[in-house]
């Protein structure tokens, strides 16, 4: 375990199962004050179809991907219906996972607004909890990302295109406190686990974000991703793909015109997973 909250949280959660524990009032008040908020916004007005505006939590995506968000959001591939429900199951999890750790007996401050100040920009936000001084935020999260994106803060920081690290050093620069971590749930199955960001340089972070932001004042397209070689059994298959980074944006296709996502030409798979490639070698064109 990473935090000590980690084990007052199993303690309780371990009564819970044999039935030796209740939730007080205040606390079930509390999580559905939280709720009730979350549908709100989350099937209200909250900006998802407004203008284009630097916030927290897209300061660490990448430049090019917040210039299409900027310039050409009509390019984003159609979200999902499923899309709004994901988002809700995301809030439900923070609110009960916010009351677990009252019940628990663990101490911390709520959310809060901060804006963080730059040399010529200001970016809004709202943290999710601090913790012995520390800013942490709250995730859930796949199966998939709960092991492998979230294993460490190396993992995370390998390949963040939702811009997690910046997002929590703006919340710790903004608030002039210490940068904590993620507390990470596993939407599967309910397991959690928190993730330390002891070794993030705050600052340094935060130079990132300067950069970003004045790319976007200049306001001119560039990639920030170029395609890698794709290996099977670690050889070489000839072809190219897109880069790891730019598998989940949503303005790929535009950004990649020539990109096809087929299945993977080298597996004898009965279903073989689909592979974004980029350009393939002449002995699979006609594959």
């Amino acid at each position: 375990m990473n935090h000590p909250a980690e084990l007052a949280l199993h303690q309780y959660l371990e009564d819970a199962v044999a039935g030796n524990t209740t939730i007080s009032a205040d606390t079930i008040e509390q999580v559905a004050s939280d709720i009730k908020d979350a549908l709100q916004r989350q099937f209200g007005s909250d900006g998802r179809s407004g203008d284009f505006k630097l916030r927290m939590s897209n300061i660490g995506r990448p430049s090019c991907q917040l210039w299409y968000e900027k310039n050409k959001p009509e390019a984003a591939i159609p979200l999902p219906t499923t899309f709004v429900m994901n988002m809700m199951l995301g809030d439900i999890v923070e609110a009960v996972f916010k009351g677990l750790l009252k019940e628990a007996g663990v101490k911390y401050e709520d959310s809060d607004s901060v804006t963080l100040k730059l040399s010529d920009d200001e970016i809004k936000g709202t943290y999710d909890i601090v913790m012995n001084g520390a800013v942490d935020d709250i995730k859930s999260a796949s199966n998939w990302s709960y092991t492998n994106k979230f294993q460490s803060y190396e993992t995370l920081a390998e390949s963040d295109g939702f811009g997690y690290i910046a997002q929590l050093a703006g919340y710790a620069k903004a608030s002039g406190k210490q940068v904590g971590g993620w507390w990470v749930v596993n939407k599967a199955n309910g397991d959690f686990k928190y993730v330390p960001a002891k070794w993030m340089d705050v600052d340094k972070e935060i130079e990132k974000v300067e950069e970003t932001v004045a790319k976007l004042k200049e306001n001119k397209f560039e990639r920030c991703f170029e395609p890698e070689e794709e290996t099977w059994y670690k050889e070489k298959t000839g072809n190219l793909v897109l880069n790891k980074n730019c598998t989940f944006c949503s303005y790929r296709f535009d950004c990649w015109p020539e990109m096809k996502e087929l299945p993977a030409v080298k597996s004898k798979a009965k279903e073989p997973k689909l592979v974004p490639y980029v350009k393939l070698a002449e002995e699979y064109k006609n594959g």
